[in-house]
């Protein structure tokens, strides 16, 4: 069942409770870009993607999801647990070893929910591609939603792959790209200025929207019904998601320094009043 724009932002703010207790804990992970993508993968779980009871790799019958930039895992893990594909108890076992929750995502701990092994960067969008095809085989309607870093897109993996997609018109592929202009070492604009990532994707042969509150819960609403409705004309769809790294925490937004930092005990507190809840069910 769909949740509304209300549950969904009170989703919100217990996965962002989440992502920050799971990275103090072990004074390990990725909150910045966690953050970030809250809203977006709280609405793509709960809202937007036709999704079936229980977890098989198959996946036939369903929407797909594939997360290419893996070192968002502690949001991706939140989520996941959040809609009951695992206990929410399980997420104190954050990069531990032996856990089925490693600091990117991976497959042999068989964890539900996760297809691929993925962190190593540029290698998503070519995996969703092959199951979008796959879809198509089967004769499965459903879509193939991803993510991917916009300091990602500098690899050219990627740029293989959209093109190969346009080329081969897997248009039942919505590939969203987090664009908080932030990577580890500094803004994108910095490491490697790539233009307009808009201009590219339509000159590959994509079908672009864009997002520009990326971390409103209503505008991202909006953009993936709009992009689902492109799906099946020709063209892959690219969602351009503009969000701000370590949205929700002040102190974390507006730098990259939070990019793969972990909050010390005061600055969780802090972290977590501006993330309050009454009706917390913190693990």
């Amino acid at each position: 069942m769909k949740r509304n724009t209300q549950q969904l932002n009170a989703l919100a703010v217990q996965v962002r409770r989440d992502i920050l207790r799971m990275v103090h804990a072990v004074n390990s992970g990725h909150p910045g870009g966690s953050l970030g993508c809250t809203e977006f993968l709280v609405t793509l779980y709960q809202n937007i993607m036709d999704r079936k009871e229980g977890f098989d790799m198959d996946g036939i019958g369903e929407d797909l999801f594939f997360l290419s930039n893996g070192h968002i895992s502690p949001v991706f893990y939140s989520v996941l647990a959040r809609s009951g594909y695992f206990p929410v108890e399980e997420l104190k076992t954050f990069r531990h070893i032996n856990s089925r929750l490693q600091g990117h995502p991976t497959t042999h701990e068989g964890l539900p929910g996760v297809r691929v092994a993925s962190g190593s960067l540029g290698q998503g969008l070519s995996v969703a591609i092959g199951a979008a095809q796959a879809k198509k085989l089967n004769n499965d309607n459903h879509l193939i939603f991803s993510l991917h870093g916009d300091g990602e897109l500098q690899e050219g993996q990627n740029w293989e792959a959209i093109m190969y997609a346009a080329a081969k018109k897997v248009d039942n592929l919505i590939a969203t790209v987090d664009l908080n202009r932030q990577q580890i070492d500094g803004p994108t604009d910095e490491v490697l200025n790539m233009g307009s990532l808009s201009a590219k994707f339509i000159a590959f042969g994509w079908e672009v929207v864009e997002i520009a509150a990326g971390n409103n819960v209503e505008a991202i609403i909006a953009g993936l019904t709009d992009a689902k409705s492109r799906t099946g004309q020709g063209k892959p769809i690219c969602v351009l998601l503009h969000t701000e790294m370590g949205h929700g925490v002040d102190f974390m937004m507006h730098t990259h320094a939070w990019h793969g930092k972990a909050p010390n005990d005061a600055q969780l507190e802090t972290a977590l009043l501006q993330n309050y809840s009454e009706d917390e069910s913190d693990y």
